[in-house]
């Protein structure tokens, strides 16, 4: 962990600590108690804050720059999550449940983080307990302001959750799950020996031709109709469903408990749905004066333990599912086929 600490804090940094949401609450005397043990750490860009996976005994708070939080992907890759601003806490999950870390924060630029070691904490709320529930209650106060926002309801979120998770496993754009949280929900199904025998359909598909749309109208006009078709997608499901955005123009649906011919019905509802859409866009990149287009979509099919046994296999199955749709005409619903079928 590249990061070295400073022996003192200036002034200029208490004031900024003291404006901060984590410490609105707190009278001048608990403010004074809880900033004695707060670490100034300054962070050169490119250092290493925390990784996923490691475990922690300490929150931070962002004093001034800004660092990126990233995950794992399946393929090996780091993949960007969000950004950190100053004023922001991460991290909380170790002083609260002590679990691991979500996600891998590093310093996008020079920056000073504070550090919260959640002995010192412990510590200080064992004589002032006030301190501590004014501080957990504005961490469940910035919680519940992200859960209004969003209009979800995490189980794991209510129960405090880390802000670094909940952005985690979320596309910012649409506000769809990512690939990396698909992934790891088909691998606890394909893990659980209960689960083995039940049936699983994946879902994957392409908005048709959506580079002509960023070449004709601008990318906020592409960004405008996978907004609208993520919208439909979400629409069109079940509690207990998920839907994903992969990466650009592509989606993919999680169906648990469903057999292939209602699994198609699904498909069908959001294709016939998207074809539907007429979305309001830019006539051209830039461009004061708006038009109305409409997209269509490709859309394959594959269902556990039918077609697969594996996680790799389903989405293997899916995938070429979705390039039989592309190659018949696209607009169109595939079911993947086995050799034999």
């Amino acid at each position: 962990m590249k990061k070295n600490e400073l022996s003192v804090m200036s002034e200029e940094m208490i004031s900024s600590l003291k404006k901060t949401a984590l410490f609105s609450e707190l009278t001048e005397e608990e403010f004074t108690a809880i900033s004695q043990v707060l670490k100034p750490i300054h962070a050169k860009k490119e250092d290493i804050i925390f990784k996923e996976g490691d475990s922690g005994d300490e929150m931070f708070i962002l004093l001034s720059g800004n660092l990126s939080a990233s995950g794992l992907q399946s393929d090996g890759n780091q993949r960007w999550l969000f950004n950190i601003y100053p004023g922001e806490f991460f991290g909380e999950m170790s002083i609260i449940s002590h679990e691991p870390r979500s996600a891998t924060i590093t310093a996008a630029e020079d920056s000073v983080v504070m550090m919260l070691p959640s002995n010192d904490f412990y510590e200080i709320i064992t004589h002032n307990s006030i301190i501590g529930i004014k501080i957990l209650r504005i961490i469940s106060h910035v919680q519940n302001q992200w859960l209004d926002q969003s209009s979800k309801s995490y189980s794991d979120l209510i129960r405090w959750g880390e802000t670094a998770r909940r952005r985690a496993i979320t596309d910012e754009m649409t506000g769809l799950y990512n690939r990396r949280f698909l992934e790891e929900t088909i691998k606890e199904r394909f893990s659980n020996s209960s689960m083995n025998f039940r049936l699983i359909s994946l879902l994957m598909m392409d908005l048709d031709k959506i580079h002509g749309i960023n070449n004709t109208h601008g990318t906020k006009a592409g960004d405008l109709v996978i907004t609208a078709a993520s919208k439909i997608i979400t629409s069109c499901l079940r509690p207990g469903d998920i839907a994903a955005r992969l990466s650009g123009d592509e989606f993919a649906v999680l169906l648990p408990d469903t057999a292939r011919d209602d699994a198609v019905i699904v498909a069908e509802r959001i294709r016939e749905k998207i074809e539907k859409r007429q979305v309001e866009v830019p006539a051209s990149a830039g461009s004061p004066e708006t038009t109305v287009i409409s997209t269509r979509t490709s859309i394959g099919i594959a269902i556990s333990p039918l077609h697969a046994n594996t996680v790799e296999e389903l989405e293997e199955a899916a995938d070429t599912a979705l390039r039989k749709a592309k190659e018949l005409g696209r607009n169109r619903v595939e079911v993947f086929k086995l050799k034999f079928d």
